[in-house]
């Protein structure tokens, strides 16, 4: 566990290229088949080559996928994992840059996340069991360009304030109670959020305390980890959602879950920063707060399709989400009309200001929907749709007002490597015509503002391979493509490129 808390931080984290190269204006979709098109023919190849896979057999032991094992009887849990990225980008076109863009000259830097899980089974009952749960962590590093200019930014493990630095911080802390309502118990995997192995099939979850809201909220089996998985802010997330979170993405909560057979219920309610990307939590809830609800079908969405197409046996599941947050938010048109006041009584310089408005508690709410599918067993489906009502201030988690994704994932178990996983998703984010105009005018949010917006979709191409090394040993090549960074269609496309190596104590 020491290696976790002892990791070199204090790595330099900022190079620029001498001499960026300078990627011209195309289209996404040209950009997208040269990515695209190497991915799918790597992909057929392999199935081509390859024997068909063969069932696992019983008899022999999984793969250790952690450095050190770990048990599921024991009443606590000691883990940790370390995650290291290197992301870079080379030049691109870019007539103009403002205070919040993406920077056109070549660079590329080094972020570091590490933390230590803690849990104990405070009362070991399979009906009634009650988990106390703590994790440490440490993040440092830095994002490019200091995680501004892009709404789905490129590296998740990015805390956006690069001023915090990396001094351990209390990540989670929070109690976990099962209430079960039924004799009845099935399997559940162990994780660092819950400890039990067994748990009642109708049930109630309880938590209180310091979490991530998707840590319960949103979770998608292919598209939810930035440590296997995609490392855009939203692959891994419903980039609309802008959900109650501090900047390094924590928030204090309380969430009731129901659990049933085939469906679940969630209500969560955090804390709202009491300004846009804050550090300091607003604990008035009169004032302000972020109600969350999801409702959950773990069943295939794709119940239609002929058994030819899809077995009724292969898993899937639906969820649909809405949240209203309660906030000291600006409001856009506010903002704008504002400026073009100043600037109609001789003030041509005048900009919109999203912060300068008479404090008071605003509105903002939206709606997310989630799914998941399992077409083969060793090929996944999956994709995202968020939308929210972009009339107030981005104010949590990114500058996203629409989003669709729809994306992949494919194990290994054709080449003989069955924990290793490819991945491709394609993502578009958009912003309403008032938010469009703010940016236009001059005005910055906390991630965007080139200055002049010249509008069009953020669309994100990014594919990625994770390999399983040794042990809990885990290495990925990720590529991702971006047209119109911060919706500038003056600006781009971008291509960026990380390498990640990940390590599970």
């Amino acid at each position: 566990m020491a290696a976790i808390s002892s990791l070199p931080y204090n790595v330099p984290v900022q190079y620029c290229l001498p001499q960026p190269l300078v990627i011209m204006p195309m289209t996404f979709r040209k950009a997208a088949r040269t990515l695209l098109i190497p991915c799918l023919f790597a992909v057929s190849t392999a199935y081509a080559q390859q024997p068909p896979a063969q069932a696992p057999d019983p008899e022999v032991t999984a793969p250790q996928v952690t450095i050190f094992p770990h048990t599921d009887t024991s009443r606590y849990l000691i883990a940790g994992q370390a995650n290291i990225i290197f992301q870079g980008h080379p030049g691109f076109h870019s007539p103009y840059e403002g205070t919040n863009s993406l920077l056109a000259r070549g660079e590329y830097k080094v972020s570091m996340v590490g933390t230590l899980f803690l849990g104990l089974q405070l009362h070991h009952n399979l009906r009634y069991n009650t988990d106390a749960i703590y994790n440490l962590e440490s993040s440092g590093g830095r994002g490019v360009s200091e995680a501004l200019g892009l709404a789905g930014f490129t590296n998740l493990d990015v805390v956006r304030n690069p001023n915090l630095g990396s001094v351990p911080y209390t990540a989670r802390v929070q109690l976990h109670q099962t209430i079960g309502l039924t004799d009845k118990l099935i399997d559940t995997q162990r994780t660092q959020l819950s400890l039990a192995t067994k748990v009642p099939e109708r049930r109630f979850d309880l938590r209180v305390g310091r979490m991530s809201l998707p840590d319960v909220l949103d979770v998608n089996g292919p598209g939810s980890d930035s440590h296997l998985q995609f490392l855009n802010w939203t692959a891994d997330n419903n980039g609309a959602w802008d959900y109650a979170a501090d900047t390094r993405g924590y928030t204090y909560a309380f969430v009731t879950e129901y659990d049933d057979i085939h469906w679940s219920a969630r209500y969560v309610f955090g804390l709202m920063p009491t300004v846009a990307n804050g550090v300091d939590l607003d604990w008035n809830l009169r004032r302000a707060r972020g109600d969350n609800y999801e409702f959950e079908y773990r069943k295939t969405p794709f119940a239609f399709l002929p058994e030819r197409l899809l077995s009724p046996e292969r898993k899937g599941a639906v969820r649909l989400l809405s949240f209203v947050n309660h906030a000291d938010m600006g409001v856009y048109r506010d903002a704008i009309d504002a400026a073009l006041t100043a600037r109609a009584n001789g003030d041509p310089s005048a900009v919109p200001v999203i912060t300068a408005h008479a404090p008071g508690t605003t509105v903002k709410y939206g709606f997310g929907l989630n799914f998941e599918q399992e077409l083969t067993q060793d090929l996944r489906t999956f994709g995202r749709f968020g939308w929210n009502e972009g009339q107030h201030q981005s104010f949590a988690y990114t500058e996203v007002d629409q989003t669709f994704e729809l994306g992949g994932d494919l194990a290994g178990n054709r080449w003989s490597r069955p924990n290793d996983k490819v991945g491709l998703a394609g993502i578009s984010n958009a912003i309403k015509r008032d938010h469009q105009q703010y940016l236009a005018l001059g005005g910055l949010g906390f991630l965007l503002g080139d200055g002049k917006l010249n509008y069009a979709r953020e669309d994100i191409l990014e594919a990625y391979y994770t390999a399983h090394n040794w042990r809990g040993l885990f290495t990925a090549f990720d590529v991702q493509l971006i047209a119109h960074p911060g919706y500038n269609q003056d600006r781009g496309p971008v291509a960026m490129f990380s390498i990640r190596t990940h390590v599970d104590f």
